[in-house]
């Protein structure tokens, strides 16, 4: 799926230039979008999908005549142009989102996970080897997608290591991703001790 927040992104740097009121309209519109998905943000999928056909459908209707009618009117290489550019060949990909309600908006969800490993970085440059950097990706991208499915690191962890032996078939291991599991099953599991 398309991030609207990067097309948007574009739009706010070009409202700053030339054609500031034209840009400043379409990140008006993309803001339409964003009253709609934080209506619905906490429903259901089938209820987002029914919100997205009945409101957002619309809007990208409108946001997409305005793509038209604006890209023959602005120099390609202006801001506005480079933006409207964008937005037009991320075009099916940026409606991806009116066909599940499982889908988001915009990714900022995972940029905000990724983000406290972009900015150490350079730390990674120190992994030791090959094996432990792969290591490392494995294991933070295990942290992020227990704090994401609403669990506790370092209780998924031990849950984790503790019964990952003995799955032995691929149904037994799927069900050890975080996403299978809620933080009541970890807990449970403590008190049995």
């Amino acid at each position: 799926a398309g991030c609207w927040a990067h097309v948007r992104r574009k739009f706010v740097d070009a409202a700053n230039g030339r054609n500031a009121g034209a840009a400043q309209q379409m990140v008006a519109l993309i803001g339409e979008l964003y009253t709609v998905e934080r209506r619905i943000r906490d429903a259901d999928p089938e209820t987002r999908l029914r919100g997205r056909t009945e409101h957002s459908r619309a809007i990208l209707m409108r946001i997409r005549r305005w793509l038209d009618r604006t890209a023959t009117r602005v120099l390609p290489k202006s801001l506005l142009g480079e933006a409207i550019g964008y937005a037009l060949g991320q075009w099916p990909i940026l409606i991806t989102f009116l066909e599940d309600g499982h889908l988001e908006i915009d990714n900022n969800t995972a940029e905000n996970a990724i983000r406290p490993f972009v900015v150490g970085r350079k730390n990674w440059l120190f992994a030791g080897s090959p094996k432990g950097a792969e290591t490392s990706a494995l294991l933070y991208s295990l942290i992020e997608t227990a704090k994401a499915s609403g669990l506790e690191p370092w209780a998924y962890l031990n849950h984790l290591f503790e019964h990952l032996p003995s799955a032995k078939s691929p149904e037994a291991v799927a069900a050890l991703l975080p996403h299978h599991l809620k933080m009541d099953d970890l807990k449970r599991e403590g008190s049995i001790r």
